[in-house]
């Protein structure tokens, strides 16, 4: 076991180092690309305009495909309008729900520098095809090494006489011993309180590297993972000529009867009369913060389906909240410091484990020394 630890880890450090580190920096991506932005705020006014005038007023921009509403009246609506028949998601606006006013997201001056490390965390600057399997093989060791160091952790004896004392000195670091002590207690030690969420990271980690892994987990959950991307199954209106088509302000006030809470709305604006309404509204402002409950409204203001985030089996649950998961943004701050500090002590390991190496090899070799000087 602790060969398998020790080979394993020195022969992927540098790649596990790098996935580490770029997951250490990209946990507070936003939040950091936040500080060099300047924040819209809005005047709040009576009354707002409605979704159909701020539309009309993006119309020459290109086409409008969504807009999300955030609870807080200061805040602008952003809307997405693919100004190109390339600009497949759309490019950001921020308009004044009061005015409409308008203005478009100009790039982030860390825009590049965060791109760069999302390439390097998921294909080390790699090509795809080559860089997507050797993550992957490298989160599949960070795995083993995870489990490797939860069992030498413990002392070399049976469970059952296992006492408190002797397993005390792996849960402290003593910071008044040499620096061999204290890095040997860095690697053990941190690594130990560390271990169940990078146990967690590697394993949602991997849905991404190999299909078969994402077929076996969806699998193994009952529910398909990453299943929810393309807004579901293609529904058209049921409304007929002659029947009465409600505007977008009776489809908020349907979406606020139905989902009575504070929480981002992202509203998808329909293209055309077959199109119905599609709804997700946030859990932003409660503490799990990344659980959206989705509508789907038709024209005529009847709701035709209804999904509630809580209501669903726990299985469920967890294969639609991977992404947030892995990136630790499931319970907003809170999950994203213990992620924080969890990557980097794991961007340590790497390097606290070589010295440990290295510093065995020393002894080694000055026994071995002493030995031929003895024979001598």
């Amino acid at each position: 076991m602790n060969d398998l630890h020790l080979w394993l880890g020195i022969g992927s450090g540098i790649i596990l180092f790098i996935i580490c580190l770029t997951g250490t920096v990209l946990t507070f991506e936003e939040e950091i690309k936040s500080v060099f932005s300047d924040e819209i705020l809005v005047s709040p006014k009576a009354e707002t305009l409605s979704i159909e005038e701020l539309t009309e007023a993006l119309a020459s921009e290109g086409e409008v495909i969504r807009v999300s509403i955030n609870p807080k009246d200061t805040k602008p609506y952003e809307f997405s309008v693919k100004t190109t028949p390339e600009d497949r998601r759309g490019s950001l606006f921020f308009v004044n729900q009061y005015t409409g006013e308008y203005a478009k997201d100009v790039p982030n001056a860390l825009d590049g520098f965060f791109m760069t490390m999302f390439k390097m965390h998921r294909w080390l600057l790699l090509d795809i095809s080559i860089g997507r399997p050797l993550v992957g093989i490298a989160t599949i060791i960070f795995l083993i090494l995870s489990l490797t160091g939860i069992v030498l952790w413990f002392p070399n004896k049976k469970l059952k006489k296992l006492k408190w004392k002797q397993l005390k000195p792996g849960l402290k670091i003593a910071w008044h011993a040499k620096w061999k002590r204290i890095n040997h207690d860095l690697h053990v030690t941190l690594g130990f309180y560390t271990a169940i969420f990078l146990l967690i990271m590697s394993l949602t980690g991997l849905f991404w590297s190999f299909e078969w892994y994402k077929e076996a987990g969806s699998a193994v959950l009952g529910a398909e993972v990453f299943g929810a991307r393309g807004g579901g199954p293609k529904i058209d209106s049921k409304l007929k000529k002659d029947e009465l088509e409600v505007n977008f302000t009776a489809i908020l006030e349907i979406i606020e009867q139905e989902l009575p809470y504070k929480g981002t709305t992202v509203l998808q604006i329909p293209k055309n009369k077959k199109e119905i309404y599609r709804i997700r509204k946030y859990h932003d402002q409660d503490f799990l913060q990344t659980a959206t409950d989705n509508l789907i409204i038709d024209r005529d203001g009847v709701v035709l389906s209804k999904e509630i985030f809580s209501e669903k089996p726990l299985n469920v649950q967890i294969a639609n909240s991977i992404r947030a998961i892995h990136l630790g943004s499931i319970f907003g701050w809170f999950s994203k410091m213990i992620y924080f500090i969890s990557c980097l002590i794991a961007t340590s390991l790497p390097v606290t484990g070589v010295i440990i190496w290295l510093n065995k090899l020393k002894k080694n070799s000055k026994k071995k020394s002493k030995k031929k000087i003895i024979k001598a």
